[in-house]
């Protein structure tokens, strides 16, 4: 896996110490090239991430993640200040979610954003200087920051996973997806947040505060409960669950027995438990209990309200299909210019790539006799997440050159 995958992340900024510096005087806002009541734009689902193409001053494409967790247009891969010719930088200070201490980036101004035939200009990004999250590594693609708040905040947006197209309407609009129920959000430090009621090791939590997380590969991550970390079942694994702007974020994965989110009801739910509550003190967030990422959105087509404080449901086809997670044990990364090598940067203990002998810095150069270069990162994620005792046959290359292949049978651990 790819377990970094599923928990990629989590970019969260401490708003108290930028929200100055973001304002600015100016409407951090999109709009409607024309006149037009409805707009669709395509996105890629990678990784179930969603990455879409944004031009910046009139340069671009760029992918960028579509995340509702994160409240600033935050620009991870620093050579685009280069690029872009982005002058007059502000320094400053972020704190993140995980384990490091506080990092340096810039502020740029003015800035014009383009996704679709929606514009925004006068905007405030944040610009990291140094590529830590490395999202272009995890994700097999360029990718070259994230947009949540600014965005969502200016338009009715319907996300159809299935089809990976999102419409855009205006506010004023009275559209109301067919066949969907409303269940409201409140909007905290530019974050929707949703109520929901979870079942773990047979109790019951009513009223938790989670955050609705497009950027999130996870389908639930659980945090913390009456101020202590939720403690992970006893059939769960450890794990990297991911990286965050501070680094390492370390915890579990296991199952719970059910959440509930309005009239919906999901069973046996993968969630991830980070350990979270040192780094929840150290940082000052909004009291929260944890989020619900895209494995759980996907299951309906999703439309988000923030003039009326909703978020509308409509059960997808998908919307019954088992939660798996990933069964290999493998953590893989790509790297540039191409994206097209495939290493492994971290191997589970006791799972079924330790079995199988795999090695971090090992490079997979087939999958059942197929080249990993046809071969997408999110294919690869399906392929290992598909079925417990289903058996793949890698050939491999090692750091000093010796070729094997391997064979690798899927266990599920949770």
């Amino acid at each position: 896996m790819p377990i970094l995958f599923r928990y990629i992340r989590k970019v969260l900024i401490s708003l108290a110490a930028v929200s100055t510096i973001i304002s600015g005087g100016f409407s951090q806002s999109f709009q409607f090239e024309d006149n037009r009541k409805r707009h669709t734009i395509g996105f890629r689902l990678v990784k179930n991430l969603i990455v879409v193409p944004i031009t910046i001053n009139g340069k671009g494409p760029f992918n960028f993640l579509l995340d509702t967790g994160i409240g600033v247009c935050l620009i991870t891969n620093p050579s685009l200040i280069d690029s872009l010719h982005l002058s007059g930088l502000r320094q400053m200070k972020i704190t993140g979610f995980g384990q490091g201490n506080e990092l340096s980036a810039s502020v740029a101004s003015g800035v014009t954003l383009r996704l679709g035939k929606t514009v925004a200009h006068s905007m405030n990004v944040i610009i990291l200087n140094e590529d830590l999250l490395e999202l272009s590594e995890t994700l097999g693609m360029p990718v070259h920051g994230l947009i949540g708040y600014d965005f969502f905040n200016s338009f009715m947006v319907e996300i159809r996973y299935s089809a990976q197209r999102i419409t855009l309407r205006p506010f004023l609009s009275r559209y109301i997806p067919e066949k969907s129920t409303a269940v409201p959000i409140s909007i905290e430090d530019k974050k929707p947040y949703i109520e929901s009621t979870v079942e773990l090791d047979g109790k019951i939590y009513k009223a938790l505060k989670m955050i609705v997380d497009t950027g999130a590969g996870h389908a639930v991550s659980l945090e913390s409960y009456d101020e202590k970390s939720f403690i992970a079942p006893d059939k769960s694994i450890e794990a990297n669950l991911g990286v965050g702007l501070l680094g390492p974020i370390h915890g579990h994965i296991g199952r719970i027995q059910s959440i509930s989110i309005g009239s919906h009801l999901f069973q046996n739910v993968v969630s991830s438990f980070p350990e979270f509550q040192e780094v929840l003190k150290r940082s000052g967030f909004p009291d929260r209990h944890g989020n619900l990422g895209n494995p759980i959105l996907k299951r309906f087509r999703v439309m988000f309200d923030y003039s009326r404080r909703k978020v509308y449901l409509r059960p997808a086809p998908n919307y019954k299909e088992p939660f798996e997670h990933d069964m290999s044990g493998l953590e893989l990364v790509t790297r540039a210019p191409d994206f097209k090598r495939i290493l492994v940067n971290r191997v589970e203990i006791n799972s079924a790539a330790d079995s199988a002998g795999l090695q971090v810095s090992d490079e997979i150069l087939s999958i059942n006799f197929r080249p990993v270069r046809e071969i997408n990162m999110e294919e690869i994620n399906s392929m290992f997440s598909s079925r417990a005792g289903r058996t793949f046959i890698l050939y491999v290359i090692n750091s000093k050159g010796d070729r094997r292949f391997v064979m690798l049978k899927l266990k599920r651990r949770i």
